[in-house]
């Protein structure tokens, strides 16, 4: 059997006069065909070029894998997100012009890699046959600033890492950025210095990350979103995303794009988070089921049901027409007098209170990270502390599944109006462990000064506000004797940054010299049903 060819470092040149490096793994059969496209920040060797590059080529494809912009010996500076759609059009155009090409392409891969896709997507044309994106979004923007609040250790972690693999540690810097960003949320320093711990140098990315904190509507985000270009594409797209990703949500407002726009893009979600490496065997076994049912024309190993979702707590996967799931309906679950919580409405009570101090942060337990394990952790030692409310249901009579979308809305008062308010919902075992399952955060600021224009609700006249605030959605079973609990605090650090409840801009000089105590009060009356809106859908089993 003829083995799968490689051809490295091909020249690829940019209209600006840049000259990007690629890696061409030719199948066995030599002639010319359908082309699997893979653009890269992390370079093209490794588990990208052995497993994924010769994998696909072992298939029939032709496969080019290339270096982004501004590193692994592709030339420019590495401006993140910036440069995806110019230069995707341009490979494109490259890509036409090589006698391997047989008149088709399709492109693959996961986060960076993902964002590259659609950045190209909108624009291919027809020859665009099909997507494989996987924990991956169309922006990246609602990501970095989720509900508002700047995703610190995210946004720290990932331009640590690049910086480290452009410059020092190469594909070692997975391991070693997660240490040196927590070295760096530890060190006291403002936001602004984080990046002279972590690196020990100015990131350029990290400081435009807080440079447009406050005003995500500009054009430095404009040209970096392709959100509402989304519906336009005409290739075949499958999504695979993970429960505890840092970009589900915005993975399946793509999904819904697409579905709006009368397309029937698939969607698998299984029990990930963003680095783990148990999705990798998913990734290609879907990816390739998918490219040759696209590029080669055999269906054969697609799965009828577009959506398949694996059901935590049950240990199931499930298979759907769509999302969000057939049968699913909200249901209110109300915050009670008592620190209860549970479907009935609630009785008349005065509010929960609680103080933050943003100079003792309320730390996070889990949740989604982009380069850390995120799956679910025990959340006892959290609930000890003062800073979070934690209301619990009563044992459950019976299974509960809720399969979809996640909300909280809440009535609060708060001591200044700069404040963060984050929501978890948890499932509680008979022997009292505590598990994140699902959370969100939202930064409130005065009427004018809202995150999104847009204020949460009216001021009553006793300054009460309500506050929506959008968790991750689930795929859960809560099983019988299980509680459902849910905490509401007004930090989680270093997941997002503290707010220092003066509404100085993120990373100002002096932004976080002078912190400012919040006296939070959480109501729960029947003219303010505070209540996490969860999706359930009947039991299967």
């Amino acid at each position: 059997m003829r083995r799968v060819r490689i051809r490295r470092d091909l020249h690829v040149p940019m209209p600006d006069g840049v000259t990007l490096l690629a890696d061409h793994y030719a199948p066995p059969h030599g002639r010319p065909g359908p082309v699997v496209l893979m653009r890269s920040p992390y370079g093209r060797r490794g588990l990208l070029g052995w497993y994924f590059g010769r994998g696909f080529a072992r298939q029939g494809l032709h496969v080019v894998i290339q270096s982004c912009r501004g590193g692994f010996g592709s030339g420019g500076l590495l401006d993140p997100l910036g440069d995806e759609h110019e230069d995707g059009l341009a490979t494109v155009a490259w890509l036409r012009e090589q006698p391997f090409y047989g008149g088709s392409f399709a492109m693959f891969g996961p986060s960076y890699l993902g964002y590259a896709q659609w950045a190209v997507a909108p624009f291919a044309g027809p020859e665009l046959k099909a997507m494989a994106t996987q924990i991956t979004a169309s922006q990246f923007r609602d990501a970095a600033y989720v509900g508002g609040a700047f995703a610190l250790e995210s946004a720290l972690s990932w331009t640590t890492l690049t910086d480290g693999m452009s410059r020092r540690f190469g594909g070692a810097s997975i391991l070693t950025a997660p240490r040196l960003t927590r070295r760096a949320v530890l060190s006291g320093r403002p936001v602004a210095e984080l990046d002279l711990v972590s690196a020990g140098r100015p990131l350029r990315f990290y400081r435009d990350l807080l440079a447009h904190h406050e005003n995500p509507a500009v054009p430095y985000w404009h040209k970096r979103d392709f959100s509402a270009k989304v519906g336009e594409v005409d290739a075949a797209v499958t999504m695979l995303g993970g429960w505890y990703d840092v970009f589900l949500p915005w993975q399946l407002k793509d999904y819904a794009a697409l579905r709006a726009a009368g397309r029937r893009p698939y969607l698998t979600i299984g029990p990930w988070y963003h680095i783990d490496a148990r999705h990798g065997r998913a990734t290609m076994e879907e990816a390739s089921a998918w490219f040759r049912a696209h590029l080669l024309g055999d269906s054969s190993l697609l799965r009828p049901d577009p959506v398949r979702i694996h059901v935590t707590g049950a240990g199931e996967w499930r298979d759907y027409p769509g999302w969000p799931v057939p049968g699913m309906r909200e249901a209110r679950w109300h915050l009670q007098h008592g620190f209860g919580l549970g479907p009935d409405g609630p009785l008349e009570g005065g509010p929960d209170r609680f103080r933050y101090h943003p100079a003792y942060p309320t730390p996070r337990i889990g949740g989604p990270v982009l380069l850390g394990d995120s799956r679910p952790r025990d959340q006892r030692r959290l609930e000890q502390r003062r800073d979070v409310l934690v209301y619990s249901s009563p044992a459950l009579d019976r299974p509960l599944e809720a399969i979809g979308p996640v909300r909280a809305e809440l009535y609060v008062r708060s001591s200044t109006p700069h404040v963060d308010v984050v929501v978890r919902v948890c499932d509680v075992h008979p022997d009292g462990r505590s598990y994140n399952v699902c959370e969100g955060v939202r930064r409130l600021g005065p009427r004018d000064g809202d995150f999104d224009g847009n204020f949460d609700g009216d001021f009553d006249g006793d300054g009460v506000r309500r506050v929506e605030v959008e968790l991750w959605p689930i795929g859960h079973r809560f099983r019988r004797e299980h509680r459902i609990r849910v905490h509401v605090a007004a930090g989680a650090y270093p997941t997002i940054a503290r707010n220092p409840g003066t509404g100085e801009p993120l990373g100002s000089p002096g932004g976080e010299g002078r912190m400012v105590p919040v006296d939070v009060e959480v109501f729960h009356s029947p003219e303010r049903p505070s209540a996490v809106v969860l999706p359930l859908c009947a039991p299967r089993g």
